[in-house]
């Protein structure tokens, strides 16, 4: 199958972030873009290329790091919290001037520590208010006004003690927005329960409640996500240190199903359920260059494996109107859109590349804009229609 070149931009500009360093990003919520730079910026797109969130960090200390895996693996592997050595100066709400195509910071708000991940509450229907979570040392809650963001609530399961284990990632349920799950490098997922007297964020303090913390791997837990399978709010998998794709569900936490295990044991750091599909979903390695896409309904069998990269795959997007459609991003600067609606015979090729400046940390695709697809590289974010 011929692979055609993926070339036309539609960004309004390449927004160059303060330090050059690499990036992992993802989509938070519906239509906005998230991009975190691991010595730089978290950069935040929202609905029509409306809204921007940066984080600035100044280094303070790095000694050792590990520049092919994030930072809470680094961690992991050299004995050492890596995340203790950063300083957050602020974060940015940068909002996007139409008639300039130019970004300008609406306002800011201080956060403690850089964040692992940061998500906007699913909200299609325009319900609630701006509610920003960020997971970190912590997970934090933010109300996002007009002109000033404040602390909701800080959630934190381990009131006993002055330290705690950081946060690798977490996801917000879609189905039911006051559930939210974490994943932890103590080898453990919590999931946590939001509380108002009233509607959600329509009080003056969210706040919240460990609903169940299970040892969820063997070892540090990457990545979390709910699963629309089952009505959307019940199950959900994660992956970890182990080399482990486990999932689970809320109404028997008795018991998990291993769905998959990597041959060699690599450490598992993303995954991602298809948006139309909930019986497939896709995870990578670390320094992996293939992604393997797996079926629930066959546990421990890949059906596919993407393998065109030429370096370490970064980042994973299902197309979020098709069920055949996903991008890859990784180390060899391009982003790769397959079509799978042929498996279980092999993908050979991917039916569009790109090829930007420079290594591409993560890949989303806007799911209320399906013609948009964010990359972000060396100190750019760009926006490209597909």
């Amino acid at each position: 199958m011929e692979c055609r070149s993926w070339s036309q931009k539609a960004c309004i500009q390449i927004l160059p972030l303060p330090l050059s360093s690499s990036a992992v990003f993802s989509e938070l919520s519906p239509g906005v873009w998230v991009s975190c730079v691991r010595s730089g910026l978290v950069v935040l797109d929202g609905l029509s290329l409306s809204w921007l969130l940066s984080l600035r960090l100044r280094v303070v200390q790095c000694q050792d790091c590990h520049q092919g895996s994030g930072v809470f693996a680094a961690a992991s592997e050299k004995q050492m919290f890596t995340w203790l050595h950063f300083v957050v100066l602020q974060v940015q709400l940068v909002g996007l001037d139409e008639e300039s195509s130019e970004f300008i910071c609406r306002n800011t708000f201080d956060h403690p520590y850089p964040t692992t991940k940061l998500m906007w509450i699913p909200d299609t229907k325009g319900v609630y208010p701006d509610l920003l979570a960020t997971s970190g040392d912590y997970l934090r809650v933010w109300r996002v006004g007009e002109t000033e963001t404040r602390l909701e609530c800080l959630l934190n399961n381990n009131k006993n003690s002055d330290f705690c284990a950081p946060l690798t990632s977490f996801d917000w349920n879609e189905v039911d927005p006051y559930l939210l799950g974490t994943s932890s490098i103590d080898t453990t997922c919590t999931i946590w329960g939001l509380e108002t007297g009233q509607v959600l964020g329509r009080v003056n303090l969210v706040s919240g409640h460990v609903k169940t913390q299970l040892i969820a791997h063997d070892k540090e837990v990457y990545d979390i996500a709910f699963s629309r399978a089952g009505g959307g709010r019940d199950m959900f998998a994660s992956v970890g240190a182990d080399g482990s794709v486990r999932m689970f569900d809320l109404r028997h936490l008795e018991h998990s199903t291993i769905i998959y295990e990597d041959p060699q044991h690599h450490p598992l750091l993303r995954l991602c359920w298809n948006k139309q599909d909930p019986n497939y979903l896709a995870t990578m390695a670390m320094d992996g260059m293939e992604v393997v896409i797996l079926d629930v309904r066959v546990p421990c069998t890949p059906v596919a494996r993407l393998n065109n990269h030429r370096a370490c795959v970064n980042g994973i997007a299902w197309a979020p109107h098709s069920s055949c459609h996903i991008c890859t991003a990784a180390d060899d600067h391009q982003a790769l859109i397959w079509d799978i609606q042929q498996m279980p015979r092999a993908i050979e090729d991917p039916i569009l590349a790109y090829t930007a400046e420079g290594e591409i940390n993560n890949v989303q695709w806007a799911s209320t804009q399906p013609d948009w697809i964010a990359i972000c590289y060396n100190n750019c974010l760009e926006i490209l229609r597909v």
